[in-house]
C-alpha cells in the first residue's frame, strides 16, 4: 500500500534481539585476559618466594654471600605486589564496564517492552534485578572468574612444584586437601540453589515495598498500615530465612578448606621433620616445602570463595537474562512511510480509521483471553473534535491504546493517514499521535521538563503558548521558581487539575496530528472545564482530538460522537440527533444534564474549518454553545455506575 502519511519520521529504536549478560561480558574480553595475565604474572612472582627463600637458608647455612639471594626475594616481594595491583585494577575496571552495558541493555529492552509482557511482572522485582542482580553479576563474570583462574594457577603451580620437592610429603598433603574439596564442593552446590531463592525473596520484597509506597495515600485511608506492615515483614522474614540459609552455606565453605589444609601442615610438619631428623631431606627443602603449603593455603580459601561468589553470581545473571529476555514491541521498517516532520496527515485520507477492529486482553500464565471490542468500525477526519461515550468497560481507553500500538490487534485495522499502524514506524506513530492518560502522568524533575518531555527542543514561545492554552500561566506564575519549580515523584506539588493541565499543555507542545484525550477533564472544576471547552475547539481546528468523555457537558458541541457499549459503535452523530434517536445516548446524558423545560437546544451547524494559525491571544472569544450555558446546565452527580 502506497503511504498517505506524509513527512514521517525515520525510525529510532534498538535492536529487539535478545541480549544476554554473556554477550555483554564478551565485549570486554581482551580486558579481562590482561587482567587475567597480570594475575599469572603475579603467580609466578609468589611461586618464586619460596624457592628464593630456600637459596637464602643455603646460603646462610653454608656461609656464602646473602646479598644476592635476599635482592632476589625483595624483588618477587615488589612484582608479586604491582602485578596483584595491576590485575585488581584492570578486573575491576572490565566488572564495572560489564555492569554499565548489562544495565543499558536492560533499561532499552525495558522502556521497549511488550506491555502485556510487562504487565505481569512485578515492579519492584524488576527495579532488583535492574539494580542488585547487575551488581553481583558484575563480581561473579570479573571478580569471581579472575580470582578462580589466578588462584586456581597458583595452586596447581604449588602442587607440581611441591610433588618435585618431595613426593611422599605431597601424597600426604593431596589426601588432606582432596576430602575437603569434596566437602567444599557439595556445599558449594546448595549454596547456589539457595542463592538463587534469595534472590527470588528479594525481589519479592521489593515487589511489596513498591506496591504500598506507590499506594501510601490509599493505604493510610484505609487504615491498613498494620496490615501491610505484616504482609511486607512476612516476605521480609522470607528474604532472612533463605539469606541466612546461604550464610549458612557460606560459613562452612571456607572452614572446611581451612580444616584440610591445617591438616594437612600438621602432618607435613610431623613427618617431615621425622625424614630431615633420618637425613632423608634438608631442612632447606622441608622449609620450601612448608612455604609452599602454607602459600597454598590462602589461594585455595580465595578459590573456594570465588565458587561461592561464582555460585550466587549465576543465579543473578539468571534473573538478568530472564528480564533481557521480556518480547520486546514490533517494530516496522522505517522505509515504510518515507523521511519527513512529524504532525502532518494527508488531508484527503481520514486522521482515524477503525474497520471491523476486534481485541482482547490476556491475562495469566494460561493466556486467557478477555474480549474487549467487538468489531468496531469509524472514522475520524483530520480536523474537529470526535468524542467518545459510553459506559465503563465499553473498551474505550483500550481503542486509544490501539491506536498508540501499546498492543497489536487480533483483527480488523487501525489506520493513521490512511496507513494501516502496524505498517507504521512506532517512532512515527508516537509523533503522529499525542496522547493524555485519564491518570495525568506526571514525572519527578521541574515543571518546564515535564512539559518539553515530548518535544525537548520546543522554545520559550512554543512553551508559553501550550502554557497558555491548557489554562496554566496564573498556575506557574504564583510557583516560587515558575517553569523551573521542582515537582516530586508522580508530579506530586500540583493538585490533580493543575497535573492534568501539565499533560495537556505537554501533549500540545508535541504539536501531534492527532491528539487523544482520554477524559482529560475528570479533575478539573466548572470554570477550568468551561475554559477548557474552548480550548479543545480551538485545538481541534488544527488537528484531529479524539476525546474519551465521562462528562457530556465537556462534548456536546463536538463534531461527532462515537457511542460504545459492550465492545462495539451503536450510534455516531452529533448531540441532538443522538437525543433523538439513542436511547442509550439519552440516558447517558440524561444522567448528567438537567435542562429547563423543553428540550436541549442543539449546538450550532459546524462552520467551514479554517486552516490553523496561532491566535495572537488566548483571550479571543469563543462561539456559544447554542444556549448550553452554566444557566442551562446544571451538572448533576452520578448516583450509580448503572447510570454510565
Amino acid at each position: 500500500m502506497a503511504s498517505h502519511v506524509k513527512n514521517a519520521s525515520p525510525e529510532v529504536g534498538s535492536p529487539n534481539r535478545a541480549e544476554s549478560v554473556a554477550s555483554a561480558a564478551r565485549a570486554h574480553t581482551g580486558l579481562l585476559l590482561t587482567g587475567v595475565l597480570l594475575g599469572l604474572l603475579g603467580v609466578g612472582a609468589s611461586l618464586a618466594q619460596p624457592w628464593a627463600i630456600g637459596n637464602l637458608i643455603e646460603a646462610a647455612g653454608g656461609g656464602a654471600s646473602m646479598t644476592g639471594p635476599v635482592a632476589q626475594l625483595v624483588g618477587l616481594f615488589c612484582a608479586g605486589a604491582l602485578f596483584s595491583s595491576l590485575q585488581a585494577y584492570v578486573i575491576g575496571r572490565a566488572g564495572e564496564n560489564i555492569v554499565f552495558d548489562v544495565r543499558q541493555i536492560l533499561v532499552g529492552r525495558l522502556l521497549r517492552a511488550d506491555l502485556t509482557a510487562f504487565g505481569k511482572e512485578s515492579q519492584g522485582d524488576i527495579f532488583t534485578r535492574t539494580v542488585t542482580d547487575t551488581s553481583l553479576a558484575r563480581i561473579a563474570l570479573a571478580q569471581s572468574l579472575a580470582q578462580l583462574i589466578v588462584s586456581g594457577a597458583t595452586v596447581i603451580g604449588g602442587v607440581v612444584l611441591m610433588f618435585l620437592i618431595d613426593l611422599w610429603l605431597m601424597v600426604i598433603t593431596m589426601s588432606c586437601l582432596g576430602v575437603a574439596s569434596v566437602i567444599s564442593v557439595i556445599l558449594a552446590r546448595k549454596l547456589r540453589k539457595a542463592a538463587l531463592r534469595n534472590r527470588d525473596d528479594t525481589g519479592a520484597f521489593a515487589g511489596g515495598i513498591q506496591r504500598v509506597l506507590s499506594a501510601l495515600p490509599t493505604v493510610k485511608a484505609s487504615r491498613a498500615e498494620s496490615r501491610e506492615a505484616a504482609r511486607i515483614g512476612e516476605l521480609a522474614a522470607r528474604t532472612r530465612r533463605s539469606g541466612i540459609r546461604v550464610n549458612s552455606y557460606n560459613a562452612l565453605l571456607m572452614p572446611s578448606m581451612n580444616v584440610g589444609t591445617q591438616g594437612a601442615l600438621a602432618v607435613v610438619v610431623g613427618v617431615g621433620m621425622s625424614r630431615v631428623a633420618r637425613g632423608e631431606m634438608d631442612m632447606a627443602g622441608l622449609t620450601t616445602f612448608i612455604m609452599y603449603l602454607f602459600q597454598l593455603v590462602s589461594p585455595l580459601v580465595m578459590l573456594f570463595m570465588g565458587v561461592g561468589q561464582l555460585v550466587q553470581g549465576r543465579a543473578a545473571i539468571q534473573r538478568v537474562d530472564e528480564l533481557a529476555r521480556l518480547p520486546q514491541e514490533s517494530d516496522a521498517p522505517a522505509a515504510a512511510a518515507g523521511p519527513a516532520p512529524y504532525g502532518q496527515l494527508a488531508p484527503h485520507w481520514p486522521a482515524v480509521e477503525f474497520h471491523d477492529v476486534r481485541f482482547s486482553y490476556r491475562r495469566g500464565k494460561q493466556a486467557e483471553r478477555t474480549q474487549v471490542l467487538g468489531g468496531v468500525s469509524f472514522s475520524v477526519p483530520t480536523r474537529g473534535l470526535t468524542a467518545v461515550v459510553g459506559p465503563s468497560g465499553a473498551g474505550k481507553t483500550t481503542m486509544f491504546q490501539l491506536i498508540e500500538r501499546f498492543y497489536p490487534v487480533d483483527g480488523g485495522v487501525v489506520r493513521l493517514g490512511g496507513q494501516n499502524v502496524q505498517a507504521l514506524p512506532l517512532d512515527t506513530v508516537r509523533g503522529l499521535v499525542g496522547y493524555v492518560q485519564q491518570d495525568s502522568t506526571a514525572l519527578r524533575g521541574t515543571i518546564r521538563e515535564n512539559l518539553t518531555y515530548a518535544n525537548p527542543h520546543a522554545g520559550d514561545d512554543a512553551v508559553r503558548e501550550a502554557v497558555e492554552m491548557a489554562g496554566l500561566t496564573s498556575v506557574i506564575a504564583q510557583l516560587p521558581h515558575g517553569l523551573d519549580t521542582e515537582l516530586g515523584d508522580q508530579g506530586s506539588g500540583l493538585s490533580g487539575g493543575q497535573r492534568q493541565r501539565l499533560c495537556i499543555a505537554r501533549t500540545l507542545l508535541q504539536r501531534p496530528a492527532v491528539m487523544l484525550l482520554d477524559e482529560a477533564t475528570s479533575n478539573l472544576d466548572s470554570d477550568s472545564e468551561r475554559d477548557f471547552r474552548e480550548v479543545l475547539r480551538r485545538v481541534s481546528r488544527r488537528c484531529a482530538v479524539i476525546a474519551i468523555a465521562h462528562r457530556i457537558s465537556t462534548v456536546v458541541d463536538a463534531d461527532q460522537i462515537v457511542v460504545m457499549e459492550g465492545g462495539r459503535v451503536r450510534a455516531t452523530g452529533v448531540h441532538h440527533d443522538l437525543m433523538e434517536r439513542d436511547e442509550l445516548y439519552r440516558r447517558l446524558a440524561g444522567s448528567q444534564l438537567h435542562a429547563e423545560p423543553g428540550p436541549v437546544a442543539p449546538p450550532p451547524r459546524p462552520q467551514p474549518v479554517e486552516p490553523w494559525a496561532p491566535p495572537p491571544s488566548i483571550a479571543v472569544g469563543w462561539p456559544s454553545y447554542a444556549g448550553l450555558t452554566e444557566q442551562t446546565l446544571q451538572l448533576r452527580p452520578i448516583q450509580s455506575e448503572e447510570q454510565w
